[in-house]
């Protein structure tokens, strides 16, 4: 096969895992008719848990994915889904009193954890300017903003930089910062600083502010200079304040995830040296997950520290094979190319749940997956494995394609 027919054949096969399998998924059975918004989890068999818990950060994964596929798809797709998702997030995931949106709500809409994490305040961003992209709100833009503004006064360190972790409602100091039971109580994570990355990105498309592109710029050397390891090019994950290191822990999703966004907030910021930077670092980085990473049946490790977790996780496949193609659209290495073939074609063996629907939460080295991790819940959510076939989409569009999806 062609490297053009490898392409087209990617390209169309998560054209059709978006439209036949994940969008219709989420919109058809995770709906709370009774209290509103969506519901917080589904079991690995697809049984409903109607008082579960509601992740605000689940909600705003789902605003970003229903604006999304508003945006790129024709016919108005899941603009019902988009607002109710929209009005939602505002309504009951907004603190009134502080502003900010909460961590969690209990299963009929009331606040359940309060503190501020930034993490959920990155989220919120990106679903909310995803909304705006796709509907032209105002609203959802001004809230945005509003974010944005309450981020730089409460989590942005103005002594060390980046941004920290969590605090309490009331945006007071929070002594227990960690974002799940799995991380380090650091003040500071990679992962909360790489999707406020990804956040302020989106808002720089519909908002070119002067302090954000600021903020967004010194973000983006931050990963360059500090978080990158120059010589591996793994991420460094948990740090100090002042950015001491407090972990040796590899996230190889993260790692290529990382790889793709930067590229993404450079391009957007349109700065050529600092694309340069990247660019050499996001390379560096698809080398080394490459190298490391990739298990020879196509899927993506989960991570590594003294011991290799050989599990496979749903969320690192997407990133893979968006990072890879990303690697090899800028490079013209096939390799990249084989590697983003690779890893879809595993998860089309071991990922998709042909039975009960959606994604696995996590399989084993042999491709079992684990009954425990559910379908939908406080983690796991539409956002990856439907962005991994929109980023296909649209960075693989040809005129001799369907006209089924915008380019951006």
């Amino acid at each position: 096969m062609t490297e053009q027919e490898k392409q087209a054949t990617l390209r169309h096969e998560l054209y059709h895992e978006l439209t036949e399998r994940v969008l219709p998924f989420w919109a058809e059975h995770t709906l709370d008719p009774v209290h509103g918004g969506f519901v917080g989890q589904i079991d690995h068999f697809g049984v409903t848990q109607p008082e579960a818990p509601k992740g605000v950060v689940l909600n705003a994964r789902i605003l970003w994915t229903f604006s999304a596929a508003n945006r790129l798809l024709e016919g108005n797709a899941y603009r019902h889904e988009a607002d109710r998702a929209f009005a939602y997030l505002i309504t009951h995931g907004w603190d009134s009193e502080n502003e900010g949106v909460f961590w969690s709500l209990d299963y009929r809409g009331e606040p359940l954890d309060t503190r501020k994490q930034t993490y959920a305040q990155a989220f919120a961003i990106y679903g909310l300017t995803e909304y705006h992209r796709a509907t032209g709100s105002v609203e959802a833009l001004q809230r945005a903003i509003r974010l944005f503004e309450l981020m730089e006064t409460h989590t942005f360190d103005p002594q060390h930089g980046g941004y920290i972790e969590a605090f309490q409602r009331d945006w007071s100091v929070l002594d227990d910062m960690r974002l799940s039971d799995k991380d380090l109580n650091a003040p500071k994570s990679m992962n909360t600083l790489l999707h406020v990355l990804e956040a302020y990105t989106n808002l720089l498309r519909v908002w070119p502010n002067a302090a954000l592109r600021r903020q967004l710029t010194a973000l983006t050397e931050r990963f360059l200079d500090t978080v990158i390891e120059p010589e591996t090019y793994h991420l460094r994950l948990f740090f100090d304040k002042d950015w001491s290191l407090l972990s040796e822990l590899v996230s190889y999703g993260h790692d290529i995830e990382a790889a793709w966004l930067l590229l993404d907030a450079a391009e957007v910021l349109g700065d050529t040296a600092l694309y340069a930077r990247v660019r050499e670092a996001a390379i560096g980085i698809a080398h080394t997950t490459l190298r490391e990473g990739l298990d020879a049946d196509g899927g993506l490790f989960y991570e590594f520290e003294n011991t290799l977790d050989a599990d496979k996780h749903w969320w690192p496949q997407a990133e893979a094979v968006v990072g890879f193609l990303v690697a090899y659209r800028e490079t013209g290495d096939a390799a990249f190319l084989d590697a983003a073939v690779a890893a879809w074609n595993f998860t089309k063996r071991c990922m998709l749940d042909l039975e009960n629907g959606e994604w696995f939460g996590r399989v084993n080295r042999a491709g079992v997956p684990y009954k425990d991790e559910d379908k939908v819940g406080f983690w796991k959510c539409p956002y990856h494995n439907a962005r991994v076939c929109f980023e296909v989409m649209a960075r693989l569009h040809s005129e001799t394609m369907p006209a089924t999806i915008s380019t951006k």
